[in-house]
């Protein structure tokens, strides 16, 4: 009778193995806990719409960045999205969402940004693998925002916002709720009534 790799390795081998899964596992990991996928494929949007990369940038990309309280089972502890061992694009275990945490901003008002140009950027891949974890117009039903509130899903970087009325679930809501008009690019003006004023070089992030 032959025995499974597994089962032949020590019993304390096993052990070790096991505690390395978990252990590795605590920022979000799905599938293989020891390893990253070799490529991410994002799920593409429904329907032709998209939403505004430009909203993206400058409210939603700082969430990303901004040191949150952790609460895994109790513990507290703070981190970043982007972090090595959670959605780093690099050496993260979260899964397809993945970030380049040190992702220059694009200038929008320089003509050589054209739309080719934008979508080869860092931040750009950050907008993608974001919209990838949207369900367009519901945010309570897209893994953005249900797996870090823990509702009905597991997420393995633990629950990050304490209750949807945390200002940066009110962010990410606002931005899953308005894609762009039908027929029009992620990058249409369509986006600046999303600040007040309507200008997204000075206006303030609208939440409502």
């Amino acid at each position: 009778m032959r025995l499974s790799i597994a089962r032949s390795l020590p019993r304390a081998w096993r052990t070790a193995v096991a505690a390395a899964a978990l252990l590795l596992a605590g920022c979000g990991g799905e599938g293989n806990a020891l390893d990253n996928p070799p490529t991410v494929q994002n799920p593409q949007t429904v329907g032709g719409q998209k939403l505004s990369f430009i909203y993206f940038q400058k409210c939603i990309q700082p969430i990303f960045l901004a040191q949150l309280q952790i609460n895994q089972g109790g513990a507290i502890s703070t981190n970043t999205c982007a972090a090595a061992g959670c959605h780093d694009n690099a050496t993260g275990t979260g899964g397809a969402f993945r970030l380049f945490g040190n992702a220059p901003p694009v200038d929008l008002s320089n003509p050589a940004n054209t739309p080719d140009a934008i979508r080869a950027t860092d931040m750009y891949k950050n907008f993608y693998s974001a919209q990838g974890e949207v369900v367009f117009g519901a945010p309570l039903s897209s893994r953005l925002l249900a797996k870090p509130l823990l509702l009905n899903v597991l997420h393995g970087g633990g629950l990050i916002f304490l209750s949807q009325d945390d200002p940066n679930v009110k962010l990410i809501r606002y931005w899953i709720s308005r894609p762009m008009p039908q027929g029009q690019d992620e990058f249409s003006n369509a986006a600046y009534t999303m600040f007040t004023p309507a200008d997204p070089n000075v206006g303030a992030c609208n939440t409502q």
